[in-house]
């Protein structure tokens, strides 16, 4: 039994996966020392961030909801005719 097939032999589409992953490598390190380590972006961050963001949509919301509320129910102003 030929074990050929089980062998992989690195091709041409492997040279753009490596050019790709070492610029990432390079990438993230640049981006490490210059923003720190603690502050780089994560997934977990940006889902909080969105979390956070929709939250804080939802308040305005409610507040413009109940500004609107208020307004409605208030009773029509007089007004004076003008002579």
């Amino acid at each position: 039994m030929d074990n050929t097939l089980g062998r992989q032999q690195g091709g041409i589409a492997d040279f753009p996966r490596a050019v790709l992953s070492a610029a990432f490598g390079v990438i993230d390190t640049a981006q490490r020392v210059v923003v720190g380590g603690d502050k780089v972006r994560t997934a977990r961050g940006n889902a909080w961030e969105a979390i956070c963001a929709d939250r804080a949509r939802a308040d305005q919301r409610a507040e413009v909801r109940k500004h609107v509320a208020m307004i409605i129910t208030m009773p029509p102003r007089k007004t004076r005719a003008l002579t």
